[in-house]
């Protein structure tokens, strides 16, 4: 059975958690078994993490308490060098003194850890970082790993070597000081380092990142499985985990000059940024584990889901993403295994230049992902963007199984793109037996001329009997094979059905014999012939001892002709195709000898109904 795994948040005394599918792919036979999962409970653990228990017993916790983003009104400062608040504990309010006298005893109340998380906060964006070493001094355990974490953020928005050397600094300290949690600071700014790739973005502002990813993450909850309950609640939390995110962003912005924009990253400011993210893992050394890592890497990939349909194409190959591929490359290295389940579901979800980021990523670290079950992923919910680049750029050439779902459900743009992309005789072949098994007929219909008629001819058969055999009740895909004169020749596709009726095999479907025989088989034409004679000698009866008032054989010959075949000619019409079934091509040539058109049974459908037309008053043809 497969698992899922809940990414949880806590802000303040409220559980946030952000919900992503960790299934175990290949075990997946079909994309439809993807999303069955355990029941599962979320138990709010001591008010401090959300855990997420699975049937099994196993737990994660992904992101644990994170303090709100409080800020303040500075007046007209910008937060730039010119208006740095003095770094002395005297200049600070009287909350601060009691922050001062609350530290010495290492015990701080929710509001002072607030309240000093709000000055740091402060300091760290107008990068005085004198002031914030000594907030650092302050702290309680708790209040140093918020620290930690806001530092971390902020490494996102380095420009300089000098602030390179101030943030790198103060990390050194807040480690030295006692912070420990480093697994959450890591998931945390892994999500949060994606948010600001993505809102580098020049086709969004901050405004219209947040209404963006709203919309995305309901559409990616709309397409999982599983309790709507539990599903509403899981969008509710993540959408203000995300939202907060934003707000940090903007904050830095703003900080920075830019009242709605993220700047661009140049190539210097980039490796500056991933410098200090290395220090941090470096400082974190054998704290992090295998499974940190993993799951940070699951926690920056998830916002480039909610937001990778806003990304212009390419990108993954533009300077927004640089950052977030060397943050990823970083978490590979530190011992991350989950490239081609996050590969899975970026494709699963559509998230085109995500996939890019990971399959860059596997080639330069020689990593095996999945790109033809990607390839099934995508295709099974109509990404086309994706199944482009995983073919293009992956190099998915296993299109027979996507191809066959894509006809069985009717997905006539997959199907469409798939054809176009060129595929083997035989996947076509296969295809148009699902498509018309599965009763899909324009599916069908587009298939087939597709399929070489020498290829139709050697598995007729073999396609009548599969299509029959899983037809789930309905054959009307047998049907239009056989009214579309599918082996392009009217005697051989009469021939073939023929065949099957009088089969005795065992593989043959009850269902489908029964079929053949009464529509489409020899004694079916001869069935139908014989019923063309009773109607012809019964309407003979009428018109010579019939005692109704009105005298038929006063009438004008066409309305003689169409009180005798009109129901006939309507029911030919409406079965369509190119071919009748035996049994009204019977009915028909019955008709037409009587009419004088036809000697011999050597018409065939059109053939015969023009001999019908030819008596029928035209008024009627249309009625």
């Amino acid at each position: 059975m497969d698992k899922k795994k809940v990414v949880a948040a806590v802000e303040d005394e409220d559980a946030l958690f952000m919900l992503g599918n960790h299934t175990n792919h290949e075990d997946v036979a079909q994309p439809d078994d993807e999303m069955e999962t355990d029941e599962t409970t979320i138990d709010l653990m001591d008010n401090e993490n959300m855990i997420y228990k699975s049937g099994n017993g196993d737990e994660n916790v992904v992101f644990s308490r994170e303090a709100p983003l409080v800020i303040k009104d500075r007046g007209s400062c910008t937060c730039n060098d010119g208006c740095k608040p003095k770094s002395s504990l005297l200049t600070l309010d009287s909350g601060a003194i009691n922050i001062e006298k609350c530290a010495q005893e290492k015990k701080l109340s929710r509001q002072d850890r607030i309240e000093l998380g709000r000055l740091y906060q402060g300091a760290v964006s107008s990068h005085d970082w004198e002031l914030a070493e000594s907030l650092v001094s302050l702290a309680d355990p708790q209040t140093l790993n918020d620290a930690l974490c806001i530092s971390l953020d902020s490494i996102w928005f380095l420009s300089t070597h000098q602030e390179l050397d101030g943030i790198t600094g103060l990390i050194k300290t807040i480690i030295s000081n006692g912070a420990s949690d480093f697994t959450r600071a890591a998931l945390r700014t892994s999500f949060f380092a994606s948010c600001v790739s993505a809102c580098q973005s020049r086709t969004m502002s901050l405004a219209d990142t947040v209404s963006v990813m709203a919309q995305r993450l309901h559409e990616r909850l709309q397409e999982c499985n599983g309790d709507e309950v539990l599903k509403a609640e899981a969008g509710a939390k993540v959408q203000k985990f995300t939202e907060w995110a934003l707000k940090c962003i903007g904050f830095h912005s703003r900080c920075q000059g830019n009242k709605d924009r993220v700047n661009l990253n140049s190539a210097v400011q980039v490796q500056l940024q991933l410098s200090a993210f290395k220090t941090f893992l470096d400082l974190a050394g054998n704290h992090l584990t295998g499974k940190d890592f993993t799951e940070a890497f699951d926690a920056a990939c998830f916002p480039l889901t909610l937001f990778s349909s806003s990304f212009d194409p390419g990108w993954a190959s533009g300077m927004s993403a640089t950052a977030v591929q060397g943050l990823l490359a970083m978490l590979v290295e530190g011992g991350a295994d989950n490239v081609n389940q996050c590969f899975l579901e970026a494709s699963r979800f559509g998230s085109t230049e995500l996939v890019r980021i990971l399959l860059q990523i596997a080639q330069r670290n020689s990593l095996d992902v999945d790109v033809d079950l990607a390839l099934g992923f995508a295709s099974h919910y109509g990404k086309i963007g994706t199944m482009e680049c995983l073919v293009e750029e992956g190099n998915a050439m296993a299109f027979l199984g996507p191809l066959m779902r894509a006809a069985e459900r009717g997905c006539m743009q997959v199907v469409q793109w798939f054809v176009k992309r060129g595929c083997r005789d035989m996947e076509l072949c296969l295809a148009l037996t699902a498509a018309t098994s599965s009763s899909q007929v324009a599916i069908a219909a587009y298939l087939l001329p597709h399929v070489p008629q020498h290829v139709l001819a050697a598995l007729s058969i073999e396609i009548l009997k599969a299509a029959g055999e899983r037809s789930g009740g309905s054959l009307d895909g047998v049907a239009f094979l056989l009214q579309s004169n599918f082996l392009g020749d009217p005697l051989a596709t009469y021939a073939v059905a023929d065949t099957i009726s009088r089969s005795d095999d065992d593989t043959v479907a009850p269902e489908l014999r029964d079929f053949l025989h009464e529509q489409w088989s020899e004694a079916a034409f001869i069935n139908g012939l014989n019923q063309g004679q009773v109607h012809y000698y019964n309407l003979i009866s009428i018109l010579k001892w019939g005692r109704s008032p009105i005298c038929l054989t006063d009438l004008p010959g066409p309305l003689r002709v169409a009180i005798a075949y009109l129901p006939l000619y309507r029911e030919c019409v409406k079965a369509g195709g190119c071919l009748l079934s035996q049994q009204l091509r019977g009915q028909l040539v019955e008709a037409a000898k009587r009419l004088g058109g036809v000697e011999a049974a050597v018409g065939q459908g059109q053939e015969l109904l023009a001999v019908l037309e030819q008596h029928l008053p035209p008024f009627l043809l249309h009625a």
